[in-house]
């Protein structure tokens, strides 16, 4: 049985008028920094757990669910509000998370311990599926539209790793380029798009046919590795962390259409409501940047804690 912990952060006064605050993971200070995007400027900074690396949405949109790698904990907050709601103990190692289309599953890479984890979730209570051993650092997650296939990257045992999510089963497993970091599932399931750190680009992978299948190579730059979709069933951004710039694939035509300026490590991005704005990690300065698109150019920076990873806001384009 999972153990559930009352939060004790104190409240931040937001108004209706206020746009939703823009998260940020401080990974190496255990913190989030709530950053107020009419300001620009940190709010508040909630203690979490050790190492929170990634977060993600409840599919009720009530709940920002913060994944402390090195606690073994979730930390739930409002996503409007930045109030801490409950703790989750007992999740081992999640370092990255997603919930499945359908809202039935919860699936979690354990980045040092090599394993994924596969959850039922009520909309409310998490219950162990299954854990499956993988190969060595899973890293990042994708589930299919369909809510059937985990696709996860191994980051230093260079692989792809395919899970049957009904059956909670390993049905596939194969060679990547160095260090896959983020992948990226196409809306009809057909391209699943892998970021190398450890390359200059992002691979492409036919999933049409019995097992994934590499059919390209798209240079965008060294470190390639976190993606954002821009919202419109074409496009997807994707962070070059050794490179210092956001590049723009075009994923109907598997082209690179364009590309932005991104300083100091770029790494987990979210898109602004209107699309136009790229709310960037800036990793090794400990700043959020935000881009335009339009410019090109960075417009402002928000000094945060160390290590800035994950970025989230409620206020953001499709994903």
């Amino acid at each position: 049985m999972l153990a559930l912990l009352l939060g004790l952060a104190s409240p931040v006064v937001w108004s209706a008028s206020t746009p939703a605050p823009i998260f940020v993971l401080n990974s190496q200070d255990a913190s989030i920094s709530v950053i107020d995007p009419g300001l620009w400027k940190e709010r508040k900074r909630i203690p979490t757990g050790k190492e929170p690396h990634h977060m993600y949405l409840t599919p009720d949109e009530k709940s920002l669910v913060v994944a402390n790698a090195l606690s073994d904990s979730l930390l739930f907050l409002d996503p409007k509000t930045a109030e801490v709601q409950r703790t989750v103990t007992g999740i081992l190692d999640p370092y990255q998370l997603r919930f499945s289309p359908d809202m039935k599953w919860f699936v979690t890479v354990a980045n040092r311990l090599n394993h994924v984890d596969i959850y039922r979730w009520d909309g409310s209570t998490l219950t162990l599926a299954k854990r499956i051993a993988t190969g060595k650092t899973p890293s990042h997650l994708w589930i299919d539209s369909k809510s059937t296939v985990v696709y996860a990257s191994m980051q230093d045992s260079d692989e792809l790793v395919v899970v049957d999510l009904l059956t909670q089963t390993l049905k596939w497993r194969g060679k990547t380029g160095p260090m896959p970091a983020d992948v990226f599932g196409t809306p009809d399931d057909k391209f699943l798009l892998v970021g190398l750190t450890g390359g200059e680009g992002v691979e492409v992978y036919d999933l049409t046919g019995p097992a994934p299948k590499l059919v390209n190579t798209l240079k965008t730059g060294k470190g390639a590795h976190a993606f954002r979709s821009a919202g419109d069933k074409r496009h997807v951004f994707v962070s070059n962390r050794v490179a210092n710039t956001i590049s723009k694939i075009d994923y109907v035509g598997m082209t690179v259409v364009d590309r932005f300026p991104a300083p100091s490590g770029p790494d987990c991005m979210d898109l602004s409501a209107d699309g136009r704005y790229l709310y960037v990690a800036s990793r090794w300065a400990g700043k959020l940047s935000v881009i335009d698109t339009q410019t090109r150019k960075v417009v402002r920076q928000v000094k945060v804690g160390k290590s800035p990873h994950g970025v989230w806001t409620l206020d953001h384009a499709p994903r």
